[in-house]
């Protein structure tokens, strides 16, 4: 994998010479934080040397460098899931070349399913911890040595002061925003009633198909991570009404100038 992680990143570096010490991966419905980045470059992921092809329709596939609050950052518009049948080391597989481009910070937003009966549609969700059902691990196989250790502590997958940071941002403007556990399971079919009750059970607050597996390469990398949810359905299971995926993008992009202004806010707070 070194060989082909040089080839993306040799391949990126000689179309753009900067290093930039934020990346972001923005997730379903959420990519109005592009309005917000002075875009110097972008670069799709089509031409970047053994970068995955993102097949969500909702999801652009490209790398945009560039500037928010004076801050160099690199968003990935777009991103891959275990469910398009990517192995994780292709998932993850951008975020090691973000490493290598220069990225300490890493901001990751996502749309998922509020099982705690308190969220709204419309919510936001702050991750301070996530329980993995999604059957792999990004690590397995040969450690890369040169980027982290063969055993990451994960005692602490996202960053306290980032957390506390956004929480406050959220209170100055009246967003209604919780903090809690990210579920993540394999997808792409939504849960049966009595999957939302386990996933209750177990300490689950909201249930999604992506994150968890960039969250594990960034702290295996030592990047300080932040993630947030929006929720676009409510997982009741004694009321459970189908849900079909335009509802859920249109969900989240109602809620995604709230969690655009979190985000840009926090950038800019670094």
């Amino acid at each position: 994998m070194e060989k082909q992680l040089n080839e993306a990143f040799d391949y990126i570096r000689r179309l753009y010479d900067k290093s930039p010490g934020i990346g972001i991966i923005l997730g379903t419905g959420l990519g109005g934080l592009v309005e917000e980045i002075e875009i110097e470059r972008s670069i799709s992921y089509n031409h970047i040397p053994h970068f995955p092809i993102s097949t969500v329709e909702s999801h652009f596939g490209r790398l945009i460098f560039g500037k928010i609050g004076g801050k160099d950052i690199v968003a990935m518009q777009g991103r891959f899931h275990f469910y398009e049948g990517y192995s994780m080391a292709e998932i993850t597989f951008p975020l090691r070349v973000l490493k290598m481009l220069g990225i300490h910070t890493l901001f990751i937003s996502n749309a998922a399913g509020g099982l705690n009966p308190t969220y709204r549609k419309g919510d936001l969700m702050i991750l301070d911890d996530h329980i993995n059902l999604q059957t792999a691990n990004p690590l397995t196989g040969p450690n890369l040595d040169k980027f982290g250790p063969r055993f990451p502590d994960m005692s602490q997958p996202y960053d306290k002061t980032l957390i506390a940071r956004a929480e406050e941002i959220a209170k100055q403007h009246h967003y209604p925003v919780h903090t809690g556990v990210y579920v993540a399971v394999i997808g792409p079919n939504l849960e049966t009633r009595a999957e939302y009750r386990f996933l209750r059970m177990i300490g689950g607050d909201v249930v999604g198909m992506s994150t968890v597996p960039e969250v594990i390469v960034a702290n295996h990398m030592s990047l300080r991570t932040f993630a947030i949810s929006v929720i676009t359905d409510e997982c009741d299971p004694d009321h459970l009404e189908p849900v079909d995926v335009a509802e859920i993008i249109r969900v989240a992009g109602e809620a995604e100038p709230k969690m655009t202004h979190i985000l840009s806010s926090l950038i800019r707070s670094l």
